[in-house]
């Protein structure tokens, strides 16, 4: 399993790649699992927001895990498996968690309880018991997506509990990281993708970021960069990724990925389930330019 220190360098959220009647295309998985591990990525993360975690059922989250692993068997490598298992129900999450504990998971991903808009006191309630689990948490702040935004105050509480061992902060700003920096020594990685070096250089350990399946040694090398305290130089990489990184996210994650891999020949296809759908043709003509 995932300790702290292990949260650092480049983690890669996956998508999840359908045939053209909405099903799980697991030979295109494998296929598409095998050209990203060619990287020496940190890890990757089942069933995030990349991976349309709202419209994947929780069966399949499993039949992606257990195909993962043995994909990474047969690569004869280390790759840390993360599962998003984060749900707005307490109760569904901590049995969500206790189920990727038993398949084998290295930790999970866990989001801020979104809709109901609970108080920081039921948040930290939340993660106290899927903490309990005894399966390593990374929590996920996104505060676009839940519609709560927690204090630093609380955030550093709940990074305090035995069981959390850090926090992936997609708040799109630096005011928690660089709020946190003197309530906890927990790892925090950017989940922003176009704020990857601000916060690199406010501290965060390494970043979560869906960009980085495309030009993935350009990213590293940011990183890398960036870790020998190169911050100028990493920004400078960096700033080359940055009109790719606009356009992943002029429509909503992860359809314009989807369809960039689909063009680089990394899926056979760049669907996605409704309520998603394909983008639209401009944004098409826009990423091809820059692919």
């Amino acid at each position: 399993m995932l300790q702290a220190q292990d949260l650092k360098g480049i983690y890669v959220p996956v998508v999840t790649p359908f045939t053209p009647d909405g099903e799980l295309d697991l030979p295109a998985y494998e296929r598409y699992l095998r050209e990203l591990l060619r990287h020496p990525i940190q890890g990757i993360v089942l069933n995030g927001t990349t991976g349309e975690s709202p419209t994947v059922e929780w069966a399949e989250v499993e039949t992606l895990f257990q195909v993962s692993r043995t994909v990474i068997g047969s690569l004869g490598i280390r790759m840390p498996i993360i599962v998003g298992t984060g749900t707005n129900d307490t109760r569904t999450t901590v049995m969500r968690t206790k189920a990727a504990g038993e398949w084998g998971a290295d930790a999970v991903l866990v989001v801020t309880p979104y809709y109901s808009r609970p108080p920081e006191a039921g948040v930290f309630q939340h993660f106290q018991a899927i903490a309990e689990t005894g399966v390593p948490v990374v929590v996920y702040e996104v505060p676009e997506r839940t519609g709560i935004r927690l204090s630093a105050e609380m955030m550093g509480q709940i990074l305090e509990l035995d069981g959390v061992i850090g926090l992936k902060d997609a708040t799109g700003g630096f005011a928690l990281l660089e709020a946190l920096a003197g309530r906890t020594t927990k790892p925090i990685l950017a989940g922003s993708d176009d704020t990857f070096t601000d916060m690199l250089r406010r501290g965060a350990s390494g970043g979560l970021l869906a960009s980085a399946h495309l030009r993935t040694e350009t990213f590293l090398s940011v990183y890398r960069l960036a870790a020998e305290g190169l911050y100028d130089e990493s920004e400078a990489v960096f700033h080359t990724l940055l009109p790719l990184i606009r356009l992943l996210f002029r429509e909503s994650n992860p359809a314009p990925l989807k369809w960039a891999l689909a063009q680089t020949g990394m899926l056979a296809s760049g669907g996605v389930r409704l309520p998603l759908v394909p983008i639209t043709e401009e944004l098409q003509e826009e990423l091809s330019a820059v692919l």
